[in-house]
């Protein structure tokens, strides 16, 4: 089969499109036959070797977190799932990826795909919305009536934070660039601004940061919460800011693959409340041209990685 894997770290030229052995399920595993993968940019620093103290990785390494595709073979124990079941995943991050023809994949982390939008698609859902459904709800507790600002709205899990968040009954305020503040409107923020800590009308009750923001600009966002608040972080090489006098908590957020909540969201999906937003398609052999453009600051939405596989007899 075929995959794109890096036998060393470094610049997105370590990226090789090959051959590899055909994978066998072990125990407790599933064979999957990939439709597609994602590009998330957690990808781009393991590939780096930013990543190698929190997400280990053996070499040669494949990435792609996500995957969504068809479900090829069973390993011994698998009762949950059957061949030909159309499933979507948050991978192991320390195991091979989904950027081949086929992935194994534990089947406790699988959950039956959207049957609403293509399968392919589903490959921009698992580890951007399960971010978004974890800080929300996991750590910041999100209630209806309270008011959340979500900063750096503008990416994947940006779209999927608003989403929920207005769904829950909050308050949404969204902080965004010129290229994505209309798209981030319309995924339902009732308040949209430019980058920075926004003058408010009033506190927030959560700030979700999303953005690479300099520690500085970090800290300033304490000033928008009210006392007894929270800043939910996911940039977690930086800590999360606090203001101990006024008692507002900073929470780090390292996502965690939950195939329940990842369900959830699937439900989400088929109901036409969270719309899947999908910027490109590319096919596998461009992973590494993909990785270079998000090298340059050149992406812009969520890019979905095809692959190619034709079913086995």
């Amino acid at each position: 089969m075929k995959a794109v894997r890096f036998h060393g770290f470094g610049t997105p030229d370590v990226l090789r499109y090959e051959d590899v052995e055909l994978p066998v399920p072990a125990a407790g595993q599933v064979r999957i036959r990939v439709a597609a993968t994602s590009f998330n940019p957690v990808d781009g620093n393991i590939r780096a070797g930013l990543m190698q103290g929190p997400i280990p990785v053996a070499l040669p390494h494949t990435p792609g977190i996500d995957v969504s595709g068809t479900v090829d073979l069973l390993g011994e124990g698998v009762d949950a799932v059957r061949t030909g079941d159309q499933v979507v995943g948050f991978l192991p991050m320390t195991e091979t990826g989904a950027a081949a023809e086929y992935v194994l994949a534990p089947a406790r982390l699988l959950t039956a795909a959207p049957a609403s939008i293509a399968l392919a698609d589903a490959s921009g859902l698992p580890l951007t919305g399960l971010t978004a459904w974890q800080a929300l709800f996991d750590h910041a507790k999100l209630t209806a009536g309270q008011r959340v600002l979500i900063n750096g709205a503008g990416g994947a899990v940006g779209g999927y934070a608003v989403q929920l968040a207005k769904h829950a009954g909050a308050h949404v305020i969204a902080t965004a660039g010129p290229r994505s503040s209309e798209r981030v409107a319309a995924a339902g923020a009732d308040e949209v601004f430019g980058h920075g800590v926004p003058e408010l009308s009033a506190l927030v009750d959560v700030v979700l940061n999303l953005a690479p923001v300099e520690p500085i600009h970090l800290a300033a966002l304490t000033s928008a919460v009210r006392d007894g608040g929270i800043v939910v972080n996911t940039t977690v090489w930086m800590p999360a800011p606090a203001d101990e006098e006024r008692d507002v908590r900073g929470v780090n957020l390292f996502v965690n693959s939950d195939a329940g909540q990842l369900a959830r969201l699937v439900t989400l999906v088929d109901s036409g409340v969270l719309h899947v937003d999908i910027a490109r398609r590319v096919p596998l052999a461009e992973l590494p041209a993909l990785h270079a453009q998000a090298a340059a600051g050149a992406l812009s939405g969520k890019v979905i990685v095809l692959a190619s596989a034709a079913p086995r007899s």
